[in-house]
């Protein structure tokens, strides 16, 4: 997939950075103290957070990624709209190289960068935050403008508690897809160690 112009990936990691994680959650390493902030890069919710964590060991992926997604599912409505102030507007250029910004990055990536095309994003955005008064978030992998346009019109005739659930299904969606990145070494986070 094309990298869009003008946005940093920086997200490839080492063998060890890729195991770290993933061995702590299944028990097999010590917890470095580092676990949380890497899991907040998924999911900003310390009560996700704590959730997997305090269910560790998983005994094997499958397990906690289900844990994972029970989790995010059983956040109450305050947790999912901190969570959701945590994320940036769709298309946004965000700074730094951190998990969380290439985690953006990688997700937004099939996005057009042209001024007319962000310039129409941008306008609907601002409409549903106007309409909701939280931000919009979408599981954009993979999506294109008109697919992102087409969401947004659908999701602008929700009432808000019918639009809460919806953006509480797609902050769970998205927190799955980090974790399963994180996990298969697609991007680093806090918590793994890099090599020198």
């Amino acid at each position: 997939m094309a990298q869009p112009r003008g946005r940093r990936t920086g997200c490839a990691p080492t063998l060890a950075a890729v195991s770290h994680l993933l061995d702590v959650l299944l028990g097999r390493a010590t917890p470095t103290g580092g676990e949380e902030e890497a899991l907040s890069a998924c999911l900003s919710s310390p009560l996700w957070v704590a959730g997997v964590l305090d269910a560790a060991p998983h005994p094997d992926v499958e397990t906690l990624l289900e844990h994972a997604d029970a989790a995010a599912r059983a956040l109450p409505a305050e947790a999912v709209l901190a969570a959701l102030a945590t994320h940036p507007r769709l298309g946004e250029d965000l700074p730094g190289d951190g998990p969380h910004e290439c985690m953006c990055r990688l997700e937004q990536s099939s996005l057009p960068q042209d001024p007319a095309s962000r310039e129409r994003l941008g306008a609907a955005v601002t409409a549903y935050e106007a309409r909701f008064g939280h931000h919009y978030l979408v599981r954009a992998a993979g999506l294109g403008e008109e697919e992102v346009l087409a969401d947004l019109d659908e999701r602008l005739g929700n009432s808000a508690a019918a639009e809460l659930e919806v953006s509480a299904d797609q902050l769970r969606q998205v927190a799955l897809l980090r974790l399963q990145a994180v996990l298969a070494g697609v991007v680093t986070t806090p918590a793994e160690p890099q090599s020198p």
